[in-house]
């Protein structure tokens, strides 16, 4: 059995917000959800969370999670008294084969090819997540023996200037076996300069009791790093980021500036995809092969096939791209856009709900919305679809090989016929028929002797 126990009850004081320090987010979603997904790639049997500060908040943050279980710790008596707030909850069945994984929500980044290997590294007793700074000060020492066995670990606020002198620290993160877990958090007291009960006096003990303590490394440093103010949050933020550009320059993928680039979610992409800088992908998107992101776009949610370009300043959400498309500059594509093969959505085009057929164009200062375009449709500067009454939506249906006339109003519902051409002005009303012109204009007229008026003094 394998229990997992998340600590997320810290007040996050130096954050200076009125939100659980767990729930502030890096790369686009709550530390605390980082630490689940790794969590959850251990296929644990039960994942507890102990909450505090906030705790209905971090609750409800994760409340269409039906795996989780959370306990409350109240009040904030130290990890140890926090861990045993779990211990209720905890499975157990084959003696010592049965291993609880103490996590922290505060430090989210910590993979799971670490976290096996900790558990691997406790088989037959305790296994402590361990790492060597040039400057240890504020952590926990790990103290050895002359064999070089862990025999104990002491909080730098109680510890000697020799140990001070330790740069080998505790991250808090350990793997023990769940009976003697349980059994050592009954024993552990609070004697120490702080008046908490340190989860770290568990390794003591198991030394005492002659359970061996063996020590772990996480697969890179930053994997350990906590947060605990903003600055921390901000550079592991780019910490995070810079190795999320690092796989992607390893798949092959040109960034033109690895610094400025922001991944807030899964980035799939094809062969030779170029991103431009300033650019940030929310959700699940994918690239296709050859793709060129162009400089400070938003993609989020978003499927663009091969060889589509996306220009500058755009905005592409929940929308699909097709091949050898063009989007942009300053165009934004809102849920349910489909741009279709070799189309063009050019600057200040805003297409929401529709569907942009192979080959159409809409190159400049229109909205699209709630309609189904179909292929080779030129769409003129200044094209409105008129999709909303002011309680509900109509659609409009332009078929192949229309030609819509600048400023038009297509009140929906409505339909222009295959290969119809709407003059310039035209605000439509009723079906324009196919193969023939269609304009609604008044008679323009000259007015002879007209002249301006001045201003009265």
């Amino acid at each position: 059995m394998l229990n997992i126990v998340i600590l997320a009850a810290g007040l996050g004081k130096r954050m200076q917000s009125d939100l659980p320090k767990v729930l502030h987010p890096i790369a686009g979603k709550p530390m605390l959800a980082h630490v689940l997904d790794n969590a959850r790639q251990l296929k644990p049997d039960r994942i507890v969370i102990v909450v505090g500060h906030g705790a209905e908040r971090v609750q409800q943050a994760f409340a269409s999670n039906p795996d989780l279980s959370f306990v409350v710790q109240s009040p904030q008596l130290g990890t140890g008294h926090a861990v045993q707030q779990a211990v209720p909850l905890l499975k157990q069945g084959d003696g010592q084969a049965d291993t609880t994984l103490v996590l922290y929500g505060d430090v989210p980044l910590v993979q799971a090819t670490s976290l096996t290997g900790l558990i691997e590294a406790r088989e037959g007793g305790m296994a402590i997540l361990t790492e060597r700074l040039d400057d240890p000060t504020g952590y926990g020492r790990i103290v050895r023996d002359s064999n070089g066995q862990v025999v104990r670990i002491v909080e730098h606020k109680d510890a000697s200037d020799s140990e001070r002198a330790i740069n080998e620290v505790n991250t808090g993160i350990l793997a023990a076996p769940t009976a003697n877990l349980i059994d050592w958090l009954k024993r552990i007291d609070n004697n120490n300069a702080q008046g908490e009960y340190y989860l770290t006096d568990a390794v003591g003990l198991a030394v005492a009791d002659s359970v061996p303590v063996r020590a772990a490394h996480a697969g890179a440093s930053w994997e350990t790093l906590g947060v605990n103010s903003r600055v921390q949050q901000a550079q592991l933020e780019r910490i995070w980021q810079a190795e999320e550009a690092r796989r992607l320059l390893e798949q092959g993928v040109t960034l033109a500036d690895p610094a400025r680039f922001d991944l807030r979610g899964t980035l799939r992409c094809g062969r030779d995809v170029f991103i431009d800088v300033g650019c940030v992908f929310e959700g699940d998107v994918v690239l296709g092969d050859g793709v060129r992101i162009g400089p400070h776009c938003v993609i989020s949610q978003a499927k663009i096939d091969a060889g589509a370009v996306i220009d500058a300043f755009s905005h592409v959400h929940d929308a699909t791209v097709g091949a050898l498309a063009r989007v942009g500059p300053y165009a934004r594509l809102r849920p349910g856009a489909e741009v279709g093969d070799e189309a063009h959505v050019g600057n200040f085009v805003e297409i929401k709900k529709s569907k942009l057929g192979r080959q159409s164009k809409a190159n400049h200062l229109s909205y699209i919305g709630d309609a189904l375009v179909g292929e080779r449709v030129n769409i003129g500067a200044g094209t409105i679809t008129c999709n909303y009454d002011g309680v509900n939506k109509f659609q409009t249906v332009i078929e192949d090989d229309a030609f819509i006339g600048s400023d038009t109003q297509l009140v929906a519902p409505v339909t222009v016929g295959r290969g119809a051409t709407l003059g310039a002005g035209t605000t439509l009303t009723k079906d324009a028929p196919a193969g023939q012109l269609t304009l609604s204009r008044g008679v323009q007229k000259t007015i002879s002797g007209w002249t301006r008026p001045t201003k009265k003094v």
